[in-house]
């Protein structure tokens, strides 16, 4: 399968229009038709449903553009590996991240280390667990940061000396914002809103003493930011993680902890026996060194 002509079929799928796509990619109509065709007939699918007004893709289609993306994304990225120079520390380090506090503690090492290798260049995907979990094992990101437990018998990691603290986001003029922190009970006849990851995290629910189908989960997120503006509303209760929504001064909102207390650990991991490149073997350098244990007692 020619990387080439998978660059073709997603300049057509991005386009929705085969002439749109031939201007896109500075060439003729009759040799693009027939790279296509060509294509389908090496996968044996179709891919494209060639409309009057624009062009759809099939389910098989769209399974192409997803794995043609990581595909076309992972040959950059080991294309940036292999032109870095031997002289010079520079290159490319992919990192998968999730919404947490933490974050800022890996950017100063990210900060730290641009100082000493300017020519290094960070690029951050943000997702949950799952999504994170994947890309890594695709090869498509060199570290991901998970929250503990996760399958150690795939990932090493370097544990991040602080822990994220669960609670719930509400209107300041909300029953519950006049307690210091919630129980589980106080949540059984709420209408709360968790995240997606917490939807399937069997500790989440153990705390709450409630089976999921006896809760009145309203919606759930991926963007907490998200979240907030239904809380805003007074829509529901958001379930989430502290310091990711700013709850200071003006702000409608609260944050209010849950009790008994229930922490989240953070790691950095990545594949065991992983290759990687200069830039990367320097930024995890840089995270051991700053999150040892001598340094943290």
């Amino acid at each position: 399968m020619d990387i080439r002509v998978l660059k073709y079929f997603l300049a057509v799928a991005r386009e929705e229009s085969i002439t749109k796509a031939t201007e896109a990619l500075n060439m003729t109509q009759p040799p693009l038709s027939r790279q296509l065709k060509d294509l389908e007939n090496e996968v044996g699918k179709q891919l494209l449903i060639r409309g009057s007004k624009k062009v759809v893709l099939t389910k098989d289609g769209m399974l192409l553009r997803k794995r043609a993306e990581e595909m076309i994304e992972l040959l950059e990225k080991t294309k940036s590996e292999l032109s870095s120079s031997d002289q010079s520390i520079s290159g490319d380090i992919y990192m998968g991240l999730g919404e947490t506090e933490a974050v800022s503690a890996i950017a100063k090492v990210s900060k730290a280390l641009y100082e000493k290798y300017p020519l290094i260049r960070y690029h951050i995907f943000s997702g949950d667990e799952e999504s994170i979990s994947e890309r890594l094992d695709r090869g498509l990101i060199d570290f991901g940061l998970l929250v503990e437990p996760f399958d150690n018998t795939k990932y090493d990691y370097v544990r991040i000396p602080a822990k994220d603290t669960w609670g719930v986001l509400m209107l300041k003029d909300s029953p519950l914002a006049q307690k210091e922190y919630i129980t589980p009970k106080d949540l059984w006849d709420k209408p709360l809103i968790i995240s997606n990851q917490t939807a399937a995290d069997k500790e989440m629910f153990s705390w709450l003493k409630r089976d999921k189908s006896k809760l009145n989960i309203v919606a759930t997120y991926d963007l907490v930011y998200n979240a907030s503006r239904y809380v805003k509303i007074g829509f529901g209760y958001a379930v989430t993680l502290d310091k990711l929504i700013n709850t200071s001064g003006e702000s409608e909102l609260c944050f209010r902890p849950l009790y008994p207390v229930l922490e989240a650990g953070l790691c950095i991991v990545w594949k065991k026996y992983q290759v990687f490149s200069r830039a990367a073997e320097k930024f995890l350098e840089e995270i051991q060194n700053e999150f040892s244990a001598e340094n943290y007692g």
